[in-house]
This record gives C-alpha cells, sequence and structure tokens, in this order.
C-alpha cells in the first residue's frame, strides 16, 4: 500500500495550492508532495517538451500512434486493449510522464458529436468493459489514468456552457454505467470533470456527481482533475468533490480559496480533503517511478500497433469473395487517403507519430509481383485541382486493372474536437468519384477512414472496408487485411444509419440556448434502431470475416453471479479466423420500459483453424442486468424470465434461450399520492384497503353489469383522492400507517 505524505506542517496557503497546476501540465511541489507531469492522450502520449497547449498546436515529441478509441474499440477484444494501455505507460514512462489522460468514455449518443473519433461506442457496457482493461494496462506500469470526461460531455457545441439534460434513468443506465464499471473495477488514479453542465449544474461544481455518487456511491479514492479550463468557480468546486484544477500557474484561484476560507463560505475540511487527495496522487506517482524508465520500444510498439490495427478493421461488405485480394492481380489505388493516410483526430489528443506506414507502399509490398498504379481521384486541400480531370485519371486506371482498391473518408478538416459535424455525408466529390469508378470497375474495393459514422447507404460497392481510424500503422494494417494477412474479426461498436434523420436524438442535438435535452431517454444507438424495427444500413455489432462461422449448444445457467452463458462456436470455412460472440438479453413482460434488446456480455474466440470449435463461456453480471429504479432511486435487478440470445450483431442473433432470474426485494413506499392500483400491488396495504372498500363491492359489481370495469377506471386514481368519492379520512390514514409498517 502506498505511503502518503505528512501534510501536517503545511499552511493552509500550502494546501490550498496544491489544489492547482503549477503551469500547463504539471502540479506543484509543495513540502513532501512531489510534482506530477500529466499529458494527453488515450492513444498516445503528447509530450511537449517546450512550448505547451490543450488544442494540439505546439509540438510533442514522437511516441506511438496507437488506433484512437474509434478504431480501438472495433476490436471488441479487453485483452487487445489492455496491451495497448500498457504499451502507453511504458512510452509515459520513457517521455518522463506520470498521469495519461485518458480513456474518453463518453457515450456515442448521435454521429455527429464532433469528438466521437476519443470515445467508443454508444453502448455503454461495452464502454466500460474497453476502458477498463485500458486503465488496467496503463496503471500496471506505474502511470496513472484519467477517466473523462465524467460526464455526458456528448456534443462540442458550446460545450463550456451547455447542460445536458437527462433524466434519471438514462442518466444512470446509458451515460454514468461505463463510468461506474471502470470505477469500480480497475480503479483509475484520477477521474477528470467535464466541462458541461449536467441538469444545470456545471460538472466542476456537482457535488452530487463528484461526492456523492463518485465516491460515496462507487468508492472512488483517487482525484479528481478538472478538463483544462473547466472551472469557473474554484471555492465551489472545492465544496462540490474537485480537488485539482489544471491548468495553473497564475496563483488567482489559490488566493480565492484562502479568501473562501477566511470569509467562512469555504470549509478548511474540503480545502484538506483535496490536498490529501492531490498527496495521495503524488505518492502514487512516486512508487510508480521506482518501476524505472522503459527501454526505446519504437520499433516493437509499431509492431504492436500494426497488429492491433488489423484487428480494428471491419469487413462491411464482400459480394462474390472479392476480398481478400488474389496474389498478383493488377491493382488500381485510388484516393488521397491512400498516400495521405487518415489515422487520428484533431485537438488535444494529437500525437506526433514515431513513423507512418502509407498504404499504397503497403500494397505494393504485398502484392507478389502484381502491378500497382496510383491515382489521386479526389483531393481534401486543393480547391485549384481539376476534379474533372482527377477523376477521369483514376477511372482510367481502373478500368485498365483486374481490381481498383478506392480509399474514401473524412479530411480532418471535417471532423475534430471543438466543433460537431453537421452531416453524416461523404463529401461529393468523393461518391461521384465512386460511381463512375464501379461503373468502369464492378470488381471495387472501398477503404473508409474517418473518426464519426458517415452515411454508407450511397457506398454501393461491392467490398468495404472500414478501419475508422488506425493509428499510425494502419496503412499496413488495410494491407494485411486487403490481401489475408489477417483475417478481419472487427465489429462495428456503433449504428450505421440509412440517414441523418432516423438517429435518435436527431431533433434534439446539439441544442440550443445552452440547453441539450436529452429526449431519446434510454433509447440510444442500436436500442433505438432496433427497438422500432428501422432499417439501417449497417447494425451495431456487424462484421464479416473471410471465413464462416456456426453456433451451437447454447446452455443457459441462472445464480447469485448473474446468467451463466455457454455456446459452441465452429470455424466452418476454409480460413482461420476469430469470432466475436455477443449476447444480449431482454425481460418479456417487463414491468418497466426497455429496449427490445441490451448488450449484456462478449467474447472474443482464439485463432480457429478450419474444423476447429471453440466452447465460449459469457457471464452475464448481475449488476449488468440491473435497471435503475426512480422510485427507489437505486439498482434493481427485475426477477423473471430472461430472453438470451448469442449472435454476431444486434440483428444476427444465432441462439435464444430463456432462463428463470430471482430479482430483488422491491417494495414502492406508499404514500398519500400512490394510486389505488400502486396500494393494491403491495400485500399490507391491500389488506387494509379491502376494508375501506368493503362496503363499495356492490356498486362496483353494478358498475360491471353496465360495461364498466371500475377498478380499471379507478386504478390510477391517487389515495388521496378517494376521500371525495365516500372514502373516510380516518381509515386513509390508517392504511398510510399500516404500509409504512
Amino acid at each position: 500500500m502506498t505511503s502518503e505524505p505528512d501534510l501536517t506542517d503545511l499552511s493552509p496557503e500550502d494546501r490550498a495550492a496544491l489544489g492547482s497546476g503549477a503551469d500547463f501540465w504539471t502540479t506543484k511541489a509543495i513540502g513532501p508532495v512531489a510534482s506530477v507531469t500529466m499529458t494527453d492522450g488515450p492513444h498516445g502520449v503528447r509530450r511537449q517538451p517546450g512550448a505547451t497547449d490543450h488544442l494540439g498546436l505546439a509540438a510533442s515529441l514522437p511516441a506511438t500512434c496507437f488506433p484512437p478509441a474509434v478504431g480501438l474499440a472495433q476490436s471488441w477484444d479487453t485483452e487487445l486493449v489492455r496491451r495497448v494501455g500498457e504499451a502507453l505507460g511504458r512510452e509515459a514512462r520513457t517521455l518522463g510522464v506520470d498521469v495519461l489522460l485518458g480513456p474518453g468514455v463518453n457515450i456515442k449518443r448521435d454521429p455527429r458529436g464532433g469528438r466521437n473519433f476519443e470515445y467508443y461506442s454508444e453502448d455503454p457496457l461495452l464502454t466500460g468493459w474497453l476502458g477498463a482493461a485500458w486503465v488496467t494496462g496503463l496503471q500496471g506500469t506505474g502511470v496513472g489514468a484519467s477517466l473523462k470526461h465524467f460526464a455526458a460531455n456528448n456534443a462540442e457545441h458550446d460545450r463550456m456552457r451547455a447542460s445536458s439534460d437527462i433524466d434519471p434513468r438514462p442518466l444512470r443506465e446509458i451515460y454514468l454505467r461505463a463510468f461506474a464499471h471502470i470505477v469500480r473495477t480497475a480503479r483509475p488514479w484520477t477521474v477528470m470533470c467535464s466541462y458541461n453542465r449536467i441538469n444545470g449544474v456545471h460538472a466542476a461544481q456537482n457535488r452530487w456527481l463528484l461526492t456523492d455518487v463518485l465516491r460515496g456511491e462507487w468508492g472512488f479514492d483517487g482525484t479528481v482533475v478538472s478538463d483544462w479550463g473547466a472551472v469557473a468557480d474554484r471555492p465551489a468546486s472545492v465544496t462540490a468533490g474537485l480537488d485539482l484544477e489544471m491548468p495553473g500557474g497564475s496563483g488567482v484561484s489559490d488566493a480565492q480559496v484562502v479568501a473562501a476560507m477566511a470569509e467562512g463560505t469555504l470549509d478548511p475540511a474540503d480545502v484538506d480533503r483535496a490536498a490529501r487527495n492531490v498527496a495521495r496522487l503524488a505518492a502514487r506517482v512516486v512508487a510508480g517511478r521506482e518501476l524505472g524508465d522503459a527501454l526505446d520500444n519504437a520499433d516493437e510498439h509499431h509492431r504492436l500497433a500494426r497488429e492491433i490495427a488489423a484487428r480494428c478493421v471491419v469487413l462491411l461488405r464482400n459480394d462474390r469473395d472479392l476480398l481478400p485480394l488474389a496474389p498478383g492481380r493488377s491493382l488500381a489505388v485510388i484516393g488521397e487517403f491512400a498516400v495521405e493516410p487518415r489515422y487520428q483526430g484533431g485537438g488535444s489528443s494529437h500525437v506526433t507519430p514515431t513513423r507512418l506506414d502509407v498504404p499504397l507502399d503497403e500494397i505494393r509490398a504485398l502484392s507478389d509481383g502484381g502491378t500497382v498504379s496510383y491515382s489521386r481521384g479526389f483531393t481534401t486541400s486543393d480547391t485549384e485541382a481539376d476534379s474533372d480531370a482527377l477523376r477521369a485519371e483514376a477511372v482510367a486506371a481502373a478500368e485498365d486493372a483486374d481490381v481498383a482498391v478506392l480509399f474514401l473518408g473524412l479530411a480532418a478538416t471535417q471532423e475534430s474536437e471543438g466543433f460537431d459535424r453537421e452531416h453524416l455525408e461523404l463529401p461529393a466529390e468523393q461518391l461521384n468519384l465512386l460511381d463512375a469508378v464501379v461503373r468502369a470497375q464492378p470488381d471495387t474495393v472501398v477503404v473508409l477512414s474517418h473518426g464519426g459514422v458517415v452515411r454508407l447507404a450511397p457506398v454501393a460497392a461491392p467490398a468495404i472496408l472500414d478501419g475508422g481510424l488506425l493509428g499510425q500503422a494502419g496503412g499496413g494494417a488495410l494491407a494485411d487485411v486487403l490481401f489475408g494477412v489477417v483475417n478481419p474479426s472487427g465489429r462495428l461498436a456503433e449504428t450505421v444509419p440509412v440517414r441523418l434523420q432516423d438517429t435518435p436524438a436527431y431533433s434534439n442535438f446539439p441544442g440550443e440556448n445552452s440547453h441539450v435535452r436529452y429526449g431519446e431517454g434510454l433509447y440510444v444507438g442500436y436500442r433505438w434502431y432496433d427497438s422500432r424495427d428501422m432499417d439501417v444500413t449497417y447494425p451495431f455489432g456487424h462484421g464479416l470475416s473471410y471465413t464462416t462461422f456456426e453456433y451451437a449448444d447454447l446452455a443457459l445457467a441462472a445464480d447469485a453471479a448473474g446468467i451463466a452463458v455457454r455456446v459452441l462456436v465452429t470455424n466452418t470455412g476454409s480460413r482461420a479466423g476469430r469470432e466475436v460472440v455477443q449476447v444480449y438479453t431482454a425481460v418479456p413482460g417487463s414491468s418497466v420500459t426497455r429496449p427490445v434488446r441490451e448488450l449484456k456480455g462478449v467474447a472474443v474466440t482464439a485463432e480457429l483453424e478450419p474444423g476447429a470449435s471453440e466452447e465460449v463461456s459469457i457471464l452475464l453480471a448481475r449488476d449488468d442486468l440491473a435497471y435503475w429504479e426512480t422510485r427507489v432511486g437505486r439498482w434493481v435487478v427485475e426477477g423473471g424470465s430472461y430472453q438470451v440470445w448469442a449472435g454476431a450483431s444486434s440483428r444476427d442473433l444465432r441462439l435464444t434461450g430463456q432462463v428463470d432470474l430471482a430479482g430483488d426485494e422491491l417494495r414502492i413506499p406508499i404514500t398519500a399520492e400512490s394510486t389505488l392500483g400502486e396500494a393494491l400491488a403491495d400485500p399490507t396495504a391491500a389488506a387494509v384497503l379491502s376494508e375501506v372498500f368493503g362496503g363499495m363491492s356492490e356498486s362496483m359489481s353494478d358498475a360491471t353489469a353496465l360495461g364498466v370495469d371500475m377498478m380499471r377506471m379507478i386504478a390510477s386514481l391517487p389515495l388521496n383522492r378517494l376521500t371525495g368519492f365516500g372514502v373516510d379520512p380516518g381509515k386513509l390514514d390508517a392504511l398510510l400507517t399500516a404500509a409504512d409498517d
């Protein structure tokens, strides 16, 4: 256990000073408390040796750029993500970084979100599992994580002021669930509170969020740090539970804290708590440094980045088995992204890579003697370029080749931190090029690069690979998948809708007048599309393979831990490959509103040779099966028969079964505002009600004879309204007293 510095001899001024940074990336060294160095980011260490900033403008030292979260999540593989965290930790140690600002685990509420490339998924459990793996890998090297952005930071528009206005159930079940899982299972050293407000209260001043929930309910024992520039009122933030304001250096807010203590508007105990938590972080950092610096690992980590990126590629479509490409075929590679790859997002997490794989070069290296031509086809930056000439050149090359490989996507200027997108369209110039190329060469493969979902309904090519953003080794990884060196096993971590107007938050994004109403409630992502049986271009969890898999022998067993699922997966094709087994559940006849199905478990098989099988075991944790019961303010597992599906996407469900699960005891308090129906559902209250209604049975029978079901008519009547229908107020009081016992 890490010993903490003794703060007994520190003055109130020094304790206040511990709660703000020394400069842009470091904390203050005061007395026995060491300075801590922090930096971005989730997919690579952005260490700035000179000028510093939070927007990725100043130069940073070279570091491995692993796939950003949008790509990494497509692996659906916690072990793979853990290895990324571990590698990032080793590089952070080498570069003198103590805390890496990640992972970003906010939910992709709307595909237009400008920072979606930094987040994992539209599903909270998948996000939580992957985020916990990243934190575990990183902190195992002695480098701290900073879980962010806490919470409900789902848009860039007006991000410093906007209030995310969310009802209790979706707030708990969708937007806080991943944070809760990671805090409880991976124990991050820091949590970073976000810029936005939650239900009207700034995250940095939200005591319910930072103290009641984070520390009180989840048991967080680390340091709460602000996002850079998120603090508007530091004394109020310290009272709420903030420990460390970043960046620092001016000393202004330190003086405000000291003055607030002197005035009696800030409890010195809150300042002491913040100082202790910063000291605890420093102690963890010092212990981590004792593990020693990592050695130069650029080559090793580039190879790892290539392996991981290949596992993140999703094969969306493969008509006529066009992929993998046969050796020796002539190829026409087309598109700006083939020579100037789009491999990471813009903004604070931008990494200077140690090297960069160029897709065209990597394709030529694996072409096995086949000719590979290149045509630019379009441009994202040169407004003076002759688009007709570029398109004509590309079409001619495609016609002369056996296969065209067309790289399409979004440029860095079209999506970035700091702004949200206004639509989901690929540029018209690219779509026009695609149409012309496919007419000239029916055997066309499209390769996609983008940080946010793009509308793919117009992309009518026989084969489509989706890489999202794949990091510095993405060019080599794409070549590996194109030629079958790697069999793709990536799966979509978010739904691809047919059109923007179909998206859940379409009419509530990005909000107005500094408020965003989360009117879709629980129905985020696939929960929305699947519950409405809406057409989508590609469903959540979708991804093809160069081989085929068969599911069999579904077995279900429920106990106090949850639901144990076993399924036999067999490779029935001709190539080795991995399968991502997804488990969804529903509660038929549930007493509460629920989506038609929800992801509750996942497992990635080993690389199975043709004909080989693996029995996959997945535990659907009891906590993950619970819903937030607003009437009692806690998590509840509903008892009853659970429908369980095992499949390859939310709409490719191969096997199904049912299992009975014992529920939690749930007793809703009976008050004067409770309805008659709610009271009758409570055994104690129902017994008293039989006396209250003893003299009304005959009139109810008469009403039934007249074709009126009186009980159904009055079931929604609040108890305190019954006195107007002849019920003795004394008996009603007796009912409420008895119901409380």
